[in-house]
């Protein structure tokens, strides 16, 4: 499974298939792989792999800006599963960089770009150089601009080794929020209580708010942007898709 063809082709048999399916079919084929666990609603994503694979590598992005509420809730998912969780920071150097240059808080004025590339990017960067593939929680309808037509398997040539590849799956992106949150209920997994509070798509304090009745989860993020270019950069190939068309 290291060519094009190959993807394409699995992609084709896998689009059909359930989330638990699909996850264990990546557990099945990459014995070093990793679960990307970002705090929020995919903790799905933890909680069908530890019916596989219990010792199933996850890791967090920790950007330093995460709320509290969160925080909390990456310790109670790594003592409810008994499982380790790699929280991966930023570059120190690089981030006070950024603060002594800019402010805390540059990301209003000019972008989240900068910000999200210090303090997540080149983070998942390093991280993902010593993997083989990665598990996501996109799914298709957390963003209509840029996540409509995310594969539930791809070749990740964002972040792939030079010369190497890395194999992205994503189980649930066929899956809409709802099916997300029935398999919660259903298995009683534990959440973020940030989505009691309104909040739904959760990433930093200070780019994310609850949204209102009939508003899309995204436009809780980055509010002030163009909802077309709402991703932080650790699904590039996203935007790349989004800006073709």
């Amino acid at each position: 499974m290291t060519n094009n063809i190959d993807i394409v082709n699995i992609e084709t048999e896998l689009q059909g298939q359930s989330p638990y399916r699909i996850m264990r079919y990546a557990l099945e084929q990459f014995d070093n792989i990793a679960i990307s666990f970002s705090g929020a609603e995919d903790v799905a994503l933890i909680d069908m792999a530890s019916r596989i694979r219990p010792d199933i590598q996850v890791f967090c992005l920790d950007t330093g800006r995460l709320h509290a509420e969160t925080y909390q809730f990456i310790e109670t998912v790594r003592k409810h599963y008994g499982i380790e969780i790699d929280v991966v920071s930023p570059d120190g150097d690089a981030v006070r960089a950024l603060v002594k240059a800019k402010g805390l808080f540059s990301f209003y004025e000019d972008t989240h770009k900068e910000c999200c590339g210090i303090r997540k990017i080149a983070p998942l960067r390093k991280k993902l150089l010593e993997v083989d593939a990665w598990i996501t929680g996109q799914r298709k309808d957390q963003s209509p601009g840029t996540r409509a037509d995310i594969p539930v398997i791809q070749d990740d040539l964002a972040f792939a080794r030079p010369g190497d590849t890395l194999t992205k799956f994503n189980p649930l992106a066929n899956w809409s929020s709802e099916e997300v949150w029935n398999y919660i209920r259903m298995y009683e997994a534990p959440y973020n209580p940030l989505h009691d509070q309104g909040f739904i798509s959760i990433g930093c304090e200070p780019c994310t708010r609850p949204v209102g009745p009939g508003q899309h989860e995204r436009e809780g993020r980055w509010w002030w942007e163009e909802a077309t270019k709402k991703e932080c950069g650790l699904h590039a190939n996203n935007i790349a898709a989004a800006d073709a068309e």
